[in-house]
């Protein structure tokens, strides 16, 4: 069974602030806000929802097929997919724009600010989803706007169970919109800031979530996650990591177990309990791609 991945493919420069945004920023200046942060320590990561999905779901023994695009200076993360054994069937590279940027400083506390180029992202809606007998499930994640809603009605045409999982793309999409995206998704899967935008902007509440799809995953950080099915509620405690490094990337290894979990049968409290080890592990790594198992 493979599971078409939709998101971004992006390149993530990590900074590290050693000290703490809040002391650095005054709630009552925010109207002249002028802050400049002194980053010590940089790296340059191949990072992106789909490419961090695909990772953690081909390192749990699953088969993701990202569908992204490229830009021109993608070749070295075209490379790394093959490298991985990730196949790239949906992975489209195109010229005169360059591959999706995140540029994500994460302090002391781990609070990140993130700045994102969609650059090659806003033409994922060129490639199109089409019915092949190994694709068996599919999660929509942050990408273009075009993208994420062309994508969801290509999944429901072809008949394929999918998530729904907005992310930070969440705020592009008016109520009826994401109620749409609801109506089409099989499951659906937020943190907890996404599920209260959610609920606010559609008027449905988590419980109603849940009856209008097969699942609805709130995910609460350290506090674990709470699952909903049928309008009842489950918590899955969390799983304690051996050490916070690195938060960037973790939502996205939690949603590759979540898939593999999917593909296996398994229930969605079971799905989510893989998915808090999984971003126990992932959060002690730096870098969305480089932890192991």
């Amino acid at each position: 069974m493979a599971a078409v991945i939709c998101g971004s493919l992006a390149f993530d420069t990590i900074m590290g602030f050693e000290g703490r945004f809040a002391e650095q920023i005054l709630p009552d200046q925010l109207h002249i806000l002028n802050v400049s942060f002194l980053v010590p320590a940089l790296r340059r990561d191949f990072g992106g929802c789909a490419g961090n999905i695909a990772y953690a779901l081909k390192l749990l023994g699953g088969e993701p097929l990202p569908m992204a695009t490229l830009g021109s200076d993608g070749a070295e993360y075209l490379a790394r997919m093959e490298s991985l054994g990730i196949r790239t069937d949906f992975v489209r590279q195109v010229q005169d724009t360059y591959t999706a940027q995140a540029m994500i400083m994460t302090d002391r506390d781990n609070n990140q600010i993130t700045a994102f180029h969609p650059g090659a992202m806003m033409q994922a809606h060129i490639t199109r989803i089409e019915p092949r007998p190994e694709i068996r499930l599919g999660i929509i994640s942050p990408d273009g706007r075009d993208a994420m809603l062309q994508h969801a009605q290509q999944f429901a045409d072809a008949g394929i169970p999918f998530v729904f999982d907005p992310g930070q793309g969440l705020p592009m999409f008016n109520g009826d919109e994401l109620a749409a995206f609801i109506d089409k998704a099989t499951w659906v899967t937020v943190n907890d800031y996404e599920g209260k935008m959610l609920s606010e902007r559609t008027g449905l509440s988590s419980e109603q979530i849940s009856r209008r799809t097969q699942g609805l995953v709130v995910t609460l950080g350290h506090e674990g996650c709470e699952v909903w099915v049928d309008g009842e509620k489950t918590v899955v405690p969390p799983v304690q990591a051996t050490a916070v490094v690195d938060p960037t990337g973790c939502g996205d290894a939690w949603r590759g177990a979540l898939l593999f979990g999917l593909e296996q049968g398994w229930s969605l409290a079971r799905c989510a309990e893989l998915g808090n080890k999984v971003g126990a592990l992932k959060i002690a790594s730096r870098g969305p791609q480089n932890w192991t198992m």
